[in-house]
């Protein structure tokens, strides 16, 4: 063969071996189409500023604190469904700052303050009486509030759902 003739294989453009382009999807190697997930600076969900982070996490903090107190009060009343009551609240404040925050320092935030208050709460005062009397209850509301935040944070973050 001459070098002037051409067979199949030798064409200037030669086939793309990738996906071929449809509307719905770009070519191989090609950008993502607008609006698609990858788009932005953030692949997981909207770009958030630092100061927003961290006013969120304060706002865990002291819904951390508010739950804490709430979960002694409670617990302590209606023992055996109140228990159960400040274990559930305490659980959904935990896997609530988990997926609000996206990040495992939002459960770390919210159990500080829980952690806080429920300590505090526990010395008690110089005449004698506090909010913890030392029975079964409270410590299965300690224990159990501490064993839901480490369950929550090492829970392992699902990826958001394509919007």
């Amino acid at each position: 063969m001459s070098p002037s003739s051409s067979s199949p294989n030798s064409s200037p453009n030669p086939p793309s071996r990738g996906r071929a382009a449809s509307p719905g999807r770009p070519a191989a190697g090609g950008p993502p189409p607008a609006g698609s997930a990858r788009s932005g600076p953030a692949s997981d969900g909207l770009p958030v500023s630092r100061t927003a982070r961290y006013v969120w996490y304060g706002l865990l903090f002291v819904l951390g604190a508010l739950v804490g107190t709430a979960g002694a009060l409670v617990q302590a009343a209606w023992l055996p469904a109140g228990l159960l009551l400040a274990l559930l609240a305490t659980g959904g404040l935990f896997y609530g700052g988990l997926r609000a925050t996206g990040t495992q320092v939002g459960v770390a935030a919210a159990g500080g303050g829980w952690l806080v208050a429920v300590v505090l709460l526990s010395f008690g005062r110089p005449e004698g009486d506090g909010v913890f009397g030392g029975g079964v209850g409270e410590l299965l509301f300690l224990f159990g509030g501490m064993g839901i935040a480490v369950m929550c944070t090492t829970l392992a973050r699902l990826p958001r759902p394509p919007r």
